[in-house]
């Protein structure tokens, strides 16, 4: 009988075995719904932030808001962007808004697509895991180094244009097997938002473009000339300007014909655009003379650079349909203002510098042609300039 009683008892055992299982039930789904407000604020945090990117026109300012984003609506403690950018392109697009790409080492461009494609071998998708030093250093340029990183390919149209590298100096922020939804459909933003703002820049530049030579044309320069003057002068340093010119052009049209003519200003636009860094201004300024500016370049420094230019067009081949090879030579003029030896730096024009300039190559051509003339460090403007 007593066991019957001590049987008896066993089935109000079970009771808190069910409330202890309806705890854990709550327990997990305050977790789910914590989770998931977490999740809706990250959201919307993302989605301003991409609402933020689309409504900027400017690929310079573009740039800026993907590299440092708001820490509030991202936590993340390093951004870094790497652009394919084979052309120099966006790097002379930058520059010419007068930003110094060694003050950004968080903004890197590669002229190699492949050393991008081994870094993303799957390409569409993130790359989540510790930070490795012999795989990530070249990624993250900066003094103190993250612990775990994300890496987001951005694709466009099948091809990878880029990669936005996210670091923190968590270890357990960014782990194999973190959903990265959020992150892909930001990095696809970002990749869209670039290539449009890079093609509404081609479009400004397209006014402003010689389309025989595919260099600045000499309304650019004219716009840049100025702009490139009142640079030298708030930074204290030189500017040196170049006038090429192509020597007895009348000549190779007259021998060869026109297209032969265009052909040989095609190539001699691309030698000089080879002896010029990416940042130096080069245009076709009219007929068969071309223009360069050279930013924080000495007289010194320009001969050097225009004695290369016309040492590499002199060696260069021209080949006609005939096969007859050819050559021509250039004459060059070069002035330069600098703001350090030219009282009163507000003086000095872009039609004084050019003048300058325009004398020398007349003294070049006037010395035999095929000669560098460096007219040195030019004075404020004189009459007739």
């Amino acid at each position: 009988m007593e066991n019957s009683r001590a049987g008896s008892f066993s089935i109000p055992s079970s009771v808190p075995a069910d409330q202890h299982q309806d705890r854990n039930l709550r327990h997990r789904l305050d977790e789910v719904l914590a989770e998931a407000r977490q999740n809706e604020r990250k959201l919307r945090r993302f989605q301003s932030l991409e609402l933020q990117l689309i409504g900027l026109s400017s690929l310079c300012e573009l740039i800026q808001a993907v590299v440092y984003p708001d820490p509030a609506a991202t936590q993340w403690d390093m951004v870094t962007l790497l652009l394919i950018d084979p052309e120099y392109e966006i790097q002379r697009i930058l520059e010419e808004e007068d930003v110094n790409l060694r003050d950004h080492p968080a903004l890197i461009f590669t002229s190699d697509g492949n050393k991008l494609d081994a870094l993303h071998p799957y390409s569409l998708f993130p790359m989540l895991g510790p930070y490795q030093p012999n795989r990530h250093a070249a990624l993250f340029p900066l003094p103190k180094r993250p612990a775990s990183v994300a890496l987001l390919p951005m694709v466009r149209n099948g091809r990878l244009i880029g990669s936005l590298n996210i670091g923190s100096y968590s270890r357990e922020r960014f782990i194999k097997g973190v959903r990265t939804d959020i992150l892909e459909h930001y990095a696809a933003v970002v990749a869209i938002c670039l290539e449009n703002a890079a093609n509404l820049e081609r479009l400004k530049r397209q006014g402003l473009t010689d389309t025989l030579t595919a260099i600045n044309n000499r309304r650019f320069f004219d716009q840049r000339l100025g702009e490139e003057i009142a640079s030298a002068t708030r930074s204290q340093r030189p500017l040196s300007c170049m006038l090429l010119d192509v020597d007895y052009f009348k000549k190779v049209n007259d021998s060869y014909g026109h297209q032969i003519g265009d052909q040989v200003l095609r190539e001699v636009a691309a030698v000089i655009r080879s002896q010029l860094r990416g940042g130096d201004v080069l245009s076709r300024y009219g007929g068969e003379e071309f223009s360069a500016l050279l930013a924080q370049t000495g007289a010194d420094g320009a001969v050097d650079v225009a004695e290369r230019i016309r040492k590499a067009v002199a060696e260069h081949r021209f080949t006609p349909p005939n096969g007859e090879q050819f050559s021509v030579t250039l004459s060059i003029g070069i002035a330069t203002y600098n703001p350090e030896y030219t009282p009163p730096p507000a003086a000095m024009t872009g039609d004084t510098l050019i003048g300058h300039a325009d004398h020398a190559l007349y003294d070049a051509k006037a010395a035999g042609r095929n000669k560098v003339v460096n007219a040195g460090d030019v004075a404020a403007a004189q009459e007739g300039w």
